[in-house]
């Protein structure tokens, strides 16, 4: 029971990774820049929940669905990983959301012409 977040972490970051292959969003666009983006992502996360975790405002708490691996005092193993599907997930939806209104665009700009 301990692995089941960390296991459903890993198959929704699997799932936006299938999304993002199947319409070339991200990573499958352009790796190298996608790498560097995701890179940078997770180290400022990574560097905000220190910083929480050193001023005293986040804990890790106890749960049954967790795997009670801690890389850091209140740090667990879930937590970067978290922070990666957060990182991929928002650059999907966000270059999924350009790529749709600019087609959006397009399309009300060429009905208008006469």
């Amino acid at each position: 029971m301990g692995f089941v977040y960390l296991g459903l972490l890993l198959a929704t970051l699997g799932c936006m990774l299938l999304l993002d292959r199947r319409f070339r969003l991200f990573f499958w666009r352009d790796a190298v820049t996608a790498t560097v983006v995701t890179l940078v992502g997770l180290a400022f996360f990574l560097v905000w929940d220190i910083a929480g975790i050193m001023g005293g405002i986040f804990f890790r708490g106890e749960a049954a669905v967790a795997t009670g691996i801690v890389l850091a005092p209140e740090l667990p193993i879930e937590e970067p990983v978290f922070l990666l599907f957060l990182v991929v997930c928002t650059m999907v939806v966000y270059t999924g959301a350009v790529r749709l209104l600019s087609r959006l665009r397009r399309r009300s700009s060429a009905e208008v012409r006469p």
